[in-house]
């Protein structure tokens, strides 16, 4: 008995993956192109999604003249197909294909052959799915939540309760509540291992108080720099050898939206400054109350 051995198939062309670009700057490491809009030539969605308006609204207009166009060619070869319609009038057409496309229907033109009465179905029907797409889109851009959240633009180490702490303030922006606010801050650094390989170490920082029922105003986001903190025994120096950077993290329930809302910021070296204060924004009135002057929001003093 003869056994017919197959041939291998032929290995299916991996899809190329381009290089990737890194950037190290100020201990933070920028992906170059990540998040914008024309990295996502090869996904539509996400690009329809990200793309500003203007661009957004310019594909639209661009592919509307496009459709009608072609439609206006296809009535425009079929000779004298459009009733009320002057012969060889590219213009009329071209009007015809908008009336039929957004389903205006004024009745002075018309089709009258079967042809004609073929390209409207076909136009008719891609009008339909279009005006979902194109109200689908849209409506996607409007309903995205977004979080207007303000961060410090540095981070302080300097001494809160007799200890070293790491701290920032986070404010926001918005006259509404952010209820069940969690914050995260994130400590990344180079470090080789035991066995000499380079790697990119991720830790959590213990925060003095990581959540708040509702957000409002501002926070004091502190973490303490005590024997567990990966920042102990670290110095300016060494936050730049090791490209050190922060990245925190808030996320909440939007009041207004009922929707989850996040922001983030990073923080590289030259950002954390040492033995500095931030200055005093929540004061007292003569009456009793109080005020927060968000005009000295990012302001620091230096500590005598």
């Amino acid at each position: 008995m003869k056994f017919r051995l197959k041939k291998p198939a032929k290995k299916q062309q991996q899809r190329h993956i381009p290089r990737v670009q890194i950037k190290v700057r100020n201990g933070q490491l920028e992906i170059m192109g990540m998040g914008a809009w024309y990295s996502y030539w090869r996904d539509p969605y996400h690009l329809l999604l990200t793309i500003p308006w203007t661009g957004f609204l310019s594909l639209i207009c661009i592919f509307y003249v496009t459709i009608n166009t072609i439609f206006a060619l296809a009535y425009w070869a079929g000779g004298d197909c459009i009733a009320n319609a002057r012969p060889g009038s590219f213009s009329d057409v071209f009007f015809f294909s908008v009336q039929t496309l957004a389903s205006i229907g004024y009745g002075a033109m018309y089709p009258k052959t079967t042809y004609a009465n073929i390209i409207v179905t076909i136009e008719a029907l891609i009008g339909v799915m279009g005006i979902a797409v194109m109200t689908g889109l849209a409506f996607a851009r409007f309903s995205r939540p977004t979080a207007r959240v303000i961060f410090s633009r540095v981070a302080l180490i300097t001494v809160y309760e007799g200890l070293p702490t790491l701290t920032f303030r986070t404010a926001n922006q918005r006259r509404n509540m952010i209820l069940e606010a969690q914050m995260r801050v994130y400590l990344m650094r180079d470090e080789i291992t035991a066995e000499g390989q380079f790697m990119r170490r991720i830790y959590d920082l213990k925060l003095l108080r990581n959540q708040t029922p509702s957000f409002t105003l501002s926070w004091s986001v502190m973490h303490v720099i005590d024997e567990s903190s990966p920042l102990y025994g670290m110095t300016p120096e060494s936050l730049i050898q090791t490209n050190t950077m922060l990245i925190a993290s808030v996320s909440g329930i939007d009041e207004t939206v009922a929707q989850v809302v996040h922001a983030r910021h990073s923080y590289g070296t030259d950002d954390i400054l040492w033995n500095n204060q931030f200055v005093d924004i929540i004061h007292q009135t003569p009456d009793g109350h109080r005020y927060i002057d968000y005009q000295h929001f990012h302001d620091v003093l230096p500590l005598d």
